[in-house]
């Protein structure tokens, strides 16, 4: 039951996953139809980092109140619904409305599910449950890519709502599997007070840690945003072949959190995310580097995924530990919120500084963020070991 539990948690997260690259794939096509400027794609997207930020820093009470396996279900099934929206909207402004139970499921179901591997599973299964999310992310543009060679970009959203019903009902039948981590943890948290944003900030370490994690989303944001465009600009690369292996980040930040899994347990959190660090500095150097060789930039943006890869799940596996057991889905809400607040605001603001002055500037951007991201979280671990 402990494996087959797990599995679920796997299937959930792809659920995860599956739409959120589903817009940038549908868009080209969406924007002809609703004959809106090619920018209204960051109003969609802004709505619903909005919604997940929201149900992020709300999961803590959503999950003392009603568990995470209720939390989980009703996330998905959200997420379904809002998904089946988008496929009927002939209109811009239903696809807004729509964004807001999606946003709204996507947060809630993040932060109940990463603090529960946290808590019960060891940090192998942190880095695979992330690994799982990337799979999700590959998978739904080819489905939307199939919906639009045989009926429409309708289709692509219709048949990943469906496929969300699916996973909801598979664990509405296996809702009894849950309880068997059904521990003393969870019995206590009953009786502990909601910590909420400012409790959690006279936590020490916690302020840091939530600056950390928003200057790594920033940069791992900037990076998916930005990388084509990078290699149109400063390679005069084909857009076609751009738009291409600028999917070589994903490929290597799955493959990365599948690799990390193996040794994670053996390294441990705090090593893995200086490890990483160090791997993403290096892709980034690769990209910059003034040469005409365009395999290394694309090598680069291979190393800059694998580096990414450990960083995410170490520093949601290491708050039960670092805060406390009783402390870790308030934080961990509060982390995916700060993760969500970084990724939508930082890569416009490259944008505009790419506009304004130079797209060159993109490694440096990146390299600042790497920077103060592995700063703010060795202050986070130094302040914990003082207070313990």
């Amino acid at each position: 039951m402990y494996i087959l539990l797990l599995l679920l948690i796997y299937l959930a997260f792809i659920s995860l996953g599956l739409p959120d690259s589903l817009l940038g794939a549908g868009w080209p096509v969406m924007q002809q139809v609703f004959d809106v400027p090619l920018s209204y794609a960051g109003l969609v997207t802004m709505i619903i980092s909005c919604g997940t930020i929201c149900s992020s820093l709300l999961s803590d009470r959503l999950t003392r109140r009603f568990g995470t396996r209720i939390v989980t279900v009703a996330s998905v099934f959200l997420t379904a619904v809002a998904l089946f929206g988008f496929s009927t909207a002939d209109q811009f402004w239903m696809l807004c409305l729509w964004a807001i139970p999606y946003g709204l499921g996507a947060g809630a179901i993040d932060a109940a599910l990463n603090n529960y591997v946290a808590l019960h599973y060891s940090s192998r299964h942190m880095s695979w449950l992330h690994c799982f999310w990337g799979v999700g992310t590959i998978v739904s543009p080819y489905i939307m890519s199939y919906a639009l060679l045989h009926a429409g970009w309708q289709s692509g959203y219709r048949m990943v709502s469906y496929v969300q019903l699916g996973i909801t009902l598979v664990l509405v039948v296996t809702l009894p599997l849950w309880k068997v981590n059904q521990g003393q943890t969870e019995q206590a948290e009953e009786n502990i007070a909601v910590l909420g944003v400012r409790g959690a900030l006279r936590i020490p370490g916690v302020p840091s840690l939530l600056t950390g994690f928003f200057a790594y989303c920033a940069a791992e944001s900037t990076v998916m945003l930005w990388a084509s465009t990078y290699l149109v600009q400063t390679r005069q690369m084909p857009k076609e072949r751009a738009a291409a292996f600028a999917s070589l980040f994903f490929i290597g930040i799955t493959a990365g959190r599948f690799l990390s899994g193996l040794v994670s347990d053996r390294l441990g959190d705090r090593r893995l995310i200086r490890i990483g660090t160090c791997v993403e500095v290096m892709g980034i150097l690769c990209i910059a580097l003034p040469t005409r060789i365009d395999g290394i930039a694309l090598v680069g943006f291979v190393i800059i995924g694998l580096g990414c890869a450990p960083v995410y799940p170490s520093i949601i596996h290491s708050t039960p530990y670092n805060f406390g057991e009783e402390n870790s889905q308030g934080i961990i809400g509060i982390q995916m919120a700060s993760a969500y607040v970084g990724s939508t605001l930082m890569p416009p603001v490259f944008g505009l500084i790419a506009n304004h002055v130079s797209i060159y500037l993109m490694p440096i951007y990146l390299i600042l963020f790497v920077g103060l991201m592995i700063y703010m979280v060795e202050r986070t671990f130094r302040s914990v070991q003082k207070g313990s």
